[in-house]
Order: structure tokens, then sequence, then C-alpha cells
């Protein structure tokens, strides 16, 4: 089966954070040999069986965009140049669709489903916590429409909180299948060895967003010597002011994450604010049996049994209340065994997500043919 995949984030080498999933999710498909699989993506490390189906200058132009910070955040900065670059992409990849000979396109992001040629061909579309703004911008949901009719589609986002805004969007055009993405099999195997004082993690893009009120709620929290506050990631707004009693590290990789920070961590924190679809890293958090202590938003609250697989907490006051619990060393233990527990039950690794993929490949070439 012959299957064109599109994506806009590709990590460039193996450092780089962005779009880290979408590799995994190719390295997943490529192991299937029932699928020959064509992507479109930008340039990086690329699985030996996955052919490119660039066309023209299009890598160093998605490269170029990627090191812009994609669409969305042109879109936030540079409003023109954002629409442009929509522009351009859609261009782009309607051209390398119509020259694809793929039996099936598998459409990352719902703004790339855009670019969908009308030959009829069917579609996987993808959508991720940003899709969900996507939809509120006037015009958006009936342009999509019109991409999804007289074809079988299936809408696949990776968290069930958006499946009832899918449907009310593209019930009658489209079907909606939620399909979690999968796990690296190493966070599964991953020790748990909590060093003392307490050292947690925020493992994240360094923006206001994403991290939310942070600095602000644990600052008297970590200011006292009894616990740490490590910071994890690249840092892509130069403004952010990260304080002093923070331990800024910048970048780490998913292998440093897993064999070095994950296992001595009391527990991993996120209160973001940024439209979240199921952030990766809480996946491998929960799969490391590491807990996790996150703020109320619909995919926190979709991924995180309160008191049972991490913790939520809606503002100061619940954040210290969270810390204190989870080191706890019995708590600890028994909220990172069931997280454990739950993650290999339910989203299982990356071979488990494509053989999810490569189910819904298989039924939309039958719809084709009914």
């Amino acid at each position: 089966m012959k299957v064109f995949l599109a994506a806009t984030s590709y990590p460039a080498d193996d450092a780089d954070w962005k779009g880290l999933f979408i590799r995994r999710m190719l390295e997943g498909l490529d192991r299937r040999p029932e699928l020959a699989l064509q992507a479109w993506c930008p340039p990086g490390p690329r699985p030996a069986g996955v052919s490119p189906a660039l066309q023209g200058d299009d890598g160093a132009w998605l490269a170029a965009l990627a090191g812009r910070g994609g669409i969305a955040h042109l879109l936030r900065r540079q409003p023109l140049r954002g629409v442009l670059a929509g522009l351009s992409l859609v261009r782009r990849l309607r051209r390398a669709l119509r020259a694809s000979d793929a039996e099936v396109f598998h459409i990352n992001w719902l703004q790339n489903a855009l670019a969908l040629p009308n030959d009829g061909r069917p579609a996987l579309v993808t959508a991720l916590g940003t899709d969900m703004q996507l939809l509120r911008v006037p015009g958006v949901v009936a342009l999509l429409r019109r991409r999804f009719a007289r074809r079988a589609v299936v809408l696949c986002p990776n968290a069930d909180w958006m499946v009832p805004v899918l449907e009310s969007a593209f019930g009658d055009v489209a079907r909606v299948h939620c399909i979690a993405f999968g796990i690296d099999r190493a966070w599964y195997e991953a020790p748990r060895t909590p060093s003392a004082p307490a050292r947690w993690l925020c493992v994240s893009r360094l923006t206001a967003v994403k991290l939310g009120p942070l600095f602000e709620w644990a600052a008297p929290l970590f200011t006292d010597g009894n616990r740490e506050l490590h910071l994890i990631g690249p840092r892509q707004e130069s403004d952010l002011v990260i304080p002093d009693w923070v331990h800024f590290h910048g970048p780490a990789t998913p292998e440093q994450l897993c064999a070095q920070w994950f296992p001595q961590a009391a527990g991993l924190l996120s209160l973001s604010t940024h439209p979240e679809g199921r952030p990766q890293v809480m996946l491998e958090a929960m799969a490391a049996g590491l807990p996790i202590l996150a703020s109320r938003l619909p995919a926190h609250e979709d991924l995180i049994a309160h008191g049972g697989t991490g913790w939520i907490c809606d503002d100061a006051a619940g954040l210290a209340d969270g810390i204190r619990w989870i080191e706890d060393m019995q708590h600890n233990h028994d909220i990172g065994t069931h997280a454990r527990q739950v993650a290999r039950a339910r989203f299982g690794d990356w071979d488990d997500c494509a053989c999810r993929y490569a189910a819904q490949y298989a039924r939309l070439l039958q719809e084709r043919r009914q």
C-alpha cells in the first residue's frame, strides 16, 4: 500500500526536538512490510525505507519555515508573513500530492489538509491541540469541508477531548477516530531513583504560554533549599526572563532525559496555558513512572487522573499541595507505578501506533472502493 505522509515539522538531527513524534511515527510505519512510504517534511534523518516526496526547493523552504517557528508562530508574531507562508505551503504541498502515486494520503495537522487535491484519493488527517484554535478562524471549517467532500476521510485526533469538536464540525463529511501516539520502548524500562533534595523537572519549549505561571507559583516553594526546579528545553522567546533560582539546562536529547533526568526526578511539572493536544513528554513521563503535576487543561485532564496517575492544579495553593503530596515516597511510588501501567495499556509503543494507522489506511481504501 503506497502512503504519502506530510508534515511541516521534523527534527533536523538527532538532538533536535522539532517534530520528533513525526520521526517516531515514520519509523514505526516503516517497520510495517505492507506499507511503502513517501514523506513530505523538512530535511532530517529518515528511515531507510521512506522515499522523499519533496519537489524542487521544498526541503529548503520547509527548513526555513521551521527555523522561523512554523506557521502558527508566524501568525501570532507576524500575521501577514504567516498568511503568505500558509498560502505558499498549500501550493507546494498540493503540487507534491498531485505528483505522487500514493493510494492514501496521511496529512499531519488540519491546516495541511487545505492542500488536498480534488482527485478523490482517501486521506487520514491527524489533529493536534493547535488545530482547535485554527477551527475558530472564520472560513477555515468551510474550506476544510470542501477538501473532505467527495473522498473517504478519517480525522484522527491524538486525544479524546478533541473528538466532539471535530464531529460537530465535520461529522457529516468525515469519520472521526482518535488514535493515540506511541511511546518509545526505552521509557518503559527507565529506572526510578529519586534524589534528595527533591528535583522537579519542567521539560518544555520556553515560551510564555508553554511555561504559564510556573515561575510565579513555584517561587515560594523552590527558594528555601528543600527542592530544586530544573528547566529543560529550547529557548524560543528571547525576552523571556528565567529567575536565578531556576536551574536552566537548555535542550536535552530523549536519551539524556530517559537515562539521566527522569530517573532521579521527583516529578514533572507543566503549568502550560498552550492549547495542547496530548503532550508527548507527559506520555513519556507516565511510561517512565514519573509522577506529573499539571495545570487544568482539557489535554491534561484527558491524560491524568487526579490523585491516580498524576495531580491537576488550578492555582498556586493547588501546586503546593500537589508537590507535597507527590514528594511523599509512598505516593510517589504508587502514582508512578500506576501511570506506567496505564501508559503501556492505553498507548503502547510506536509499533502499536503504526498498527492503528495501518488499520485506518486499509479501511479508507475499502471505503473508496464501495
